[in-house]
Protein backbone atom coordinates (compact mmCIF):
# COMPACT_ATOMS: atom_id res chain seq x y z
CA UNK A 1 0.00 0.00 0.00
CA UNK A 2 1.37 3.43 -0.72
CA UNK A 3 1.79 5.60 1.56
CA UNK A 4 -1.16 8.43 0.17
CA UNK A 5 -3.50 5.40 0.62
CA UNK A 6 -2.38 4.87 4.03
CA UNK A 7 -5.32 5.38 6.97
CA UNK A 8 -4.74 5.74 10.24
CA UNK A 9 -1.68 3.94 12.26
CA UNK A 10 0.50 0.99 10.54
CA UNK A 11 -0.37 -2.33 11.72
CA UNK A 12 2.05 -5.89 11.88
CA UNK A 13 1.31 -8.78 12.72
CA UNK A 14 3.80 -11.17 13.60
CA UNK A 15 2.83 -14.74 13.59
CA UNK A 16 3.93 -15.90 17.14
CA UNK A 17 3.01 -19.41 17.03
CA UNK A 18 1.43 -22.20 15.09
CA UNK A 19 0.20 -25.66 16.19
CA UNK A 20 -0.84 -28.03 13.39
CA UNK A 21 -0.33 -26.04 10.19
CA UNK A 22 -1.82 -23.22 8.96
CA UNK A 23 -4.00 -23.50 6.09
CA UNK A 24 -3.19 -20.19 4.59
CA UNK A 25 1.29 -21.06 5.23
CA UNK A 26 1.85 -18.78 8.04
CA UNK A 27 4.69 -19.58 10.17
CA UNK A 28 6.23 -18.63 13.19
CA UNK A 29 8.43 -15.52 12.81
CA UNK A 30 6.50 -14.90 9.92
CA UNK A 31 5.88 -10.64 10.04
CA UNK A 32 2.67 -8.81 7.62
CA UNK A 33 1.41 -5.98 7.08
CA UNK A 34 -1.96 -5.74 7.80
CA UNK A 35 -5.56 -3.03 7.75
CA UNK A 36 -8.69 -2.58 7.42
CA UNK A 37 -8.36 -2.47 3.80
CA UNK A 38 -5.41 -5.78 3.58
CA UNK A 39 -5.82 -9.18 5.22
CA UNK A 40 -1.96 -9.55 4.78
CA UNK A 41 -2.32 -13.22 3.86
CA UNK A 42 -4.48 -14.12 6.71
CA UNK A 43 -7.23 -16.95 5.82
CA UNK A 44 -10.77 -15.23 5.49
CA UNK A 45 -12.31 -16.90 9.15
CA UNK A 46 -8.64 -15.51 11.09
CA UNK A 47 -9.25 -12.24 9.27
CA UNK A 48 -12.86 -11.61 10.25
CA UNK A 49 -11.70 -12.82 14.09
CA UNK A 50 -9.24 -9.72 14.40
CA UNK A 51 -11.10 -7.48 11.99
CA UNK A 52 -12.54 -4.93 15.47
CA UNK A 53 -8.88 -5.32 16.93
CA UNK A 54 -7.09 -3.90 13.34
CA UNK A 55 -9.68 -1.55 13.20
CA UNK A 56 -9.29 -0.33 17.12
CA UNK A 57 -5.53 -0.24 17.05
CA UNK A 58 -5.16 1.31 13.07
CA UNK A 59 -7.31 4.17 14.20
CA UNK A 60 -6.13 5.34 17.52
CA UNK A 61 -8.18 2.87 19.61
CA UNK A 62 -7.27 0.77 23.00
CA UNK A 63 -7.83 -0.60 26.26
CA UNK A 64 -7.79 0.69 29.03
CA UNK A 65 -4.62 1.57 30.50
CA UNK A 66 -5.06 -0.85 33.58
CA UNK A 67 -5.56 -4.23 31.11
CA UNK A 68 -2.34 -4.15 29.19
CA UNK A 69 1.11 -3.76 29.42
CA UNK A 70 0.97 -2.10 26.48
CA UNK A 71 -1.87 -0.19 24.38
CA UNK A 72 -0.23 -1.02 20.92
CA UNK A 73 0.20 -4.21 21.14
CA UNK A 74 -2.72 -6.86 21.26
CA UNK A 75 -1.89 -11.00 20.86
CA UNK A 76 -4.94 -13.46 19.46
CA UNK A 77 -5.63 -16.69 18.49
CA UNK A 78 -7.87 -17.86 14.92
CA UNK A 79 -10.40 -19.88 15.89
CA UNK A 80 -9.58 -23.78 14.26
CA UNK A 81 -7.69 -24.86 17.81
CA UNK A 82 -6.17 -28.02 16.06
CA UNK A 83 -4.18 -25.64 14.06
CA UNK A 84 -4.50 -22.29 16.16
CA UNK A 85 -2.33 -19.95 14.75
CA UNK A 86 -1.35 -16.82 17.34
CA UNK A 87 -0.80 -13.51 16.39
CA UNK A 88 0.41 -9.54 17.71
CA UNK A 89 -0.58 -6.60 16.33
CA UNK A 90 1.30 -4.01 16.77
CA UNK A 91 0.39 -0.47 16.09
CA UNK A 92 3.31 1.85 14.74
CA UNK A 93 3.43 5.28 15.14
CA UNK A 94 6.69 6.47 13.55
CA UNK A 95 8.23 4.92 10.38
CA UNK A 96 10.91 2.62 12.85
Amino acid sequence: MTEKARIGYRIVGTIKDVKGVCNAGHKKGDKIEISGYDSGGLCGFFYHDIFPYIIMLQFGGGFPAKWVEDPDVVELECMDKFNAVKIELRRIKSED
